[in-house]
């Protein structure tokens, strides 16, 4: 890859399949790399090898952070709805923050040196997801519930949530922040653009660029038309939505020598949505 950077994402151990997306290991070359970090409804606990563990909370708007020339970092990408009960905390107090460990966790000092003396980086990768099964709190069903119903790939909004899970919309607004970090709507509105930049990765990595449809692929993704979407790339990614093709097909070229699946929060082959990345099994 570009400048000797690898980076390989992989399906999480199979007992946190409910409390994690997926892992990853970067392995960063001869120059720093600017890693860009886009909301995803989650947040994301990842470690540079030889310094202590990050809690990057759930981002309402992309975001850069550098690791250095040399560096190894692995990471783990938590669900909507698991930060709040990890770290034992309302998790909206860790909106768009990047937290050392050691300020939320009083044992992370034993992980740090768990990461930092494993003997490659995948038995390194396997410590901080040991650290994330043992410290992960109950999950709210109710907030788990709502989550699945703004998925893209079958969501209706957030209008019709209170009267589906029989609780007040006050009511969830609180949970959902508790668990989550954000609201129901900011939620939708994340999850909502995952579900087009899914879209438009699956159409890339079979067809190329050429294939592309934003018009189509806006309102089949919940957009009122273009310029809905355009407005909410702006607002959650930085950008115009014309700028997602070309950063997607950047991304589908970086992992096109993983091996792949369907991520495990992929909807049926038949629905209209796949997920944001194809990643290999750990």
């Amino acid at each position: 890859m570009a400048g000797g950077s690898s980076y390989v994402e992989r399906a999480p151990a199979p007992a946190l399949a409910t409390l994690v997306s997926s892992v990853w290991i970067q392995q960063v070359g001869d120059r720093p790399v600017a890693q860009r970090h886009e909301p995803h409804g989650g947040a994301e606990l990842r470690c540079v090898l030889g310094e202590a563990p990050r809690l990057l909370g759930p981002l309402t708007t992309a975001m850069y952070r550098e690791i250095p020339a040399g560096g190894t970092v692995v990471g783990v990408r938590l669900r909507p709805g698991v930060l709040g009960g990890l770290v034992g905390m309302s998790a909206d107090e860790l909106v768009d923050q990047d937290i050392a460990g050691i300020d939320i966790w009083r044992d992370v000092s034993r992980l740090t040196d768990l990461v930092g003396e494993a003997a490659t980086p995948r038995a390194a990768l396997a410590q901080l997801q040991s650290f994330v099964g043992r410290s992960a709190g109950e999950l709210d069903p109710l907030v788990n519930e709502a989550v699945r119903n703004l998925m893209p790939w079958h969501s209706s909004g957030t209008a019709a949530l209170p009267g589906l899970l029989s609780i007040s919309e006050r009511q969830l607004r609180r949970r959902c922040r508790a668990a989550v970090g954000v609201g129901p709507k900011e939620l939708h509105r994340i999850l909502r653009l995952r579900g087009f930049v899914a879209r438009v990765q699956a159409s890339i990595a079979l067809r190329g660029a050429s294939g592309v449809d934003l018009a189509r692929w806006a309102v089949e993704t919940g957009y009122h038309d273009q310029a809905h979407l355009s407005r909410e790339c702006r607002r959650l990614l930085g950008g115009a939505a014309r700028r997602v093709p070309r950063a997607v097909a950047r991304h589908v070229h970086q992992r096109a020598r993983a091996r792949r699946v369907l991520h495990p929060d992929a909807p049926p082959r038949d629905g209209r949505f796949v997920q944001e990345r194809r990643i290999a099994p750990a």
